[in-house]
């Protein structure tokens, strides 16, 4: 397999879908450009790597289509100067995106075993302002302080409201809402003073957020 060409032929057709989908923030599509998601998939599937569907990833878990990656990350408005937290590393490869766009990322996962292979991925790309750390993004706290964006590919209950905290005023947090036997929501947060303005986007059906790093892997 060509994975130059592969790569060539799947962004070109990803651009074709943003565009029908209303998505032509340059930036976004520069960042995705910079970003090969080649790199980022098993060997296996490195011929699927930009299409819709979901592929499975190290530690029984899977990365969302490209397109609902991509969503996610318009509906976040992303810009230059911004510090964003992402709670599910996964494979790292929405983690990359948003560090060709935003100043600083720090991306956690439950699973060291992704943690560690993401770092590995980021540094082969010279991507020095991302920050990889390992548990479940809701005890974690350093320096980093607050943030502009949060990403969180994972579904809540109910609405987050101790994340509130972890974000700047305005700021704004991309998430699902919805228990697992429940049709889930995929929902954008924007903080007004100390609470959450909520807006409902479309139906998606994400894992919950379990607690915790993983014992073993």
């Amino acid at each position: 397999m060509n994975i130059q060409l592969t790569e060539k032929e799947g962004f070109a057709a990803l651009i074709l879908r943003l565009r029908a989908e209303g998505i032509t923030d340059k930036k976004l599509i520069m960042a995705v450009e910079k970003t090969p998601r080649s790199r980022f998939v098993p060997h296996a599937y490195r011929d699927i790597a930009y299409s819709s569907r979901t592929i499975p990833i190290e530690c029984g878990e899977v990365m969302e289509g490209v397109d609902l990656c991509l969503q996610m990350l318009h509906l976040l408005d992303l810009q230059p100067g911004q510090r964003v937290l992402e709670i599910g590393t996964g494979s790292g490869f929405t983690a990359a995106v948003m560090a060709a766009i935003v100043d600083r990322v720090v991306t956690i996962d439950r699973y060291r075993t992704l943690s560690a292979q993401a770092g590995e991925r980021f540094a082969d790309l010279g991507l020095d302002n991302i920050v990889v750390a390992t548990g479940d993004g809701r005890g974690w706290s350093d320096e980093e302080g607050t943030f502009d964006r949060i990403l969180v590919t994972a579904a809540f209950d109910d609405m987050p409201r101790s994340f509130a905290e972890r974000l700047v005023s305005g700021g704004m947090m991309i998430t699902a809402i919805g228990e697992p036997d429940r049709p889930q929501s995929l929902v954008r947060l924007t903080k007004i003073g100390s609470r959450f303005e909520r807006e409902d986007l479309f139906p998606v059906r994400f894992q919950p957020l379990q607690e915790g790093a993983a014992a073993i892997l």
